[in-house]
């Protein structure tokens, strides 16, 4: 009898154990073995207020609540005046953006730091952090290629080129549609500058060693050789955004 009852009394030992294995298991591996995770990296995708981008970030802990980094990053930008054009009198024609002179491109890189502003508790929940980067700039612009018609003078028949767009001589009425993006690659603008970049990262990750956060805050890029994005409007030397990204990436001591 005393043998089975110990038996008993094992196995439900046992069993409890194990439940509370899985139960521990189960929880968010917010700290695992207590160990502080000093290096990481992540990628991640960005929508501003006048475009998209993606962005690679590597770096090591500094202090047990701040992070040294350095970033690399890739941006579109397009003027808030662009309206999208067609011309009505062919019904094949492609559309456009009238008055556009260059697509602009920023490829960015840099340092920074992040700070931690509220740890994330052992049982999960979002930490808080404050993010600051700045470094080089590069503004690169092509101009905008489109087809262009040219009628005889009889205006009887008409020819169809590809050809800069020129905001004195091109109208809706003669522009066809956009031309090859390839199109004036041979014309490619560089416009070196700095940027700055601040924000608030919310990390929602479930696991210590694996990032998943969302970020949100502005970038300003500054160049010195200003960058003609429309017709008839000023060169632009200061390019100001609010972002929000979503990176994901992996913290090792490797």
């Amino acid at each position: 009898m005393k043998r089975i009852t110990l038996t008993v009394i094992l196995l439900f030992l046992s069993a409890g154990a194990y439940y509370a294995r899985g139960q521990y298991e189960a929880r968010p591996d917010t700290t695992p073995e207590n160990v502080l995770l000093e290096k990481q990296w992540s990628l991640g995708a960005l929508l501003h207020t006048n475009g998209w981008g993606i962005i690679f970030r590597k770096g090591h802990n500094v202090a047990a609540l701040r992070q040294f980094m350095w970033e690399i990053e890739f941006s579109t930008y397009k003027s808030t005046k662009e309206v999208r054009s067609i011309n009505p009198y062919f019904s094949d024609s492609r559309s456009y953006f009238y008055g556009k002179l260059n697509y602009v491109w920023f490829f960015r890189g840099g340092i920074g730091q992040q700070q931690i502003l509220n740890r994330k508790p052992y049982w999960g929940g979002v930490q808080l952090s404050w993010l600051y980067y700045g470094g080089f700039s590069l503004g690169v612009t092509k101009p905008v290629y489109l087809y262009i018609i040219y009628f005889n003078s009889g205006f009887t028949d008409y020819e169809i080129k590809e050809e800069r767009y020129n905001p004195e001589v091109d109208f809706v009425d003669n522009i066809y549609g956009r031309g090859s993006f390839l199109a004036g690659l041979n014309n490619i603008g560089l416009h070196p500058g700095v940027y700055l970049k601040t924000g608030l990262d919310f990390e929602f990750g479930v696991k210590n060693r694996q990032i998943s956060s969302l970020q949100v805050g502005g970038i300003l890029d500054v160049s010195p050789i200003p960058i003609a994005i429309m017709a008839y409007n000023p060169k632009q030397s200061f390019f100001i955004t609010l972002y929000v990204s979503v990176m994901f990436g992996k913290r090792f001591n490797k």
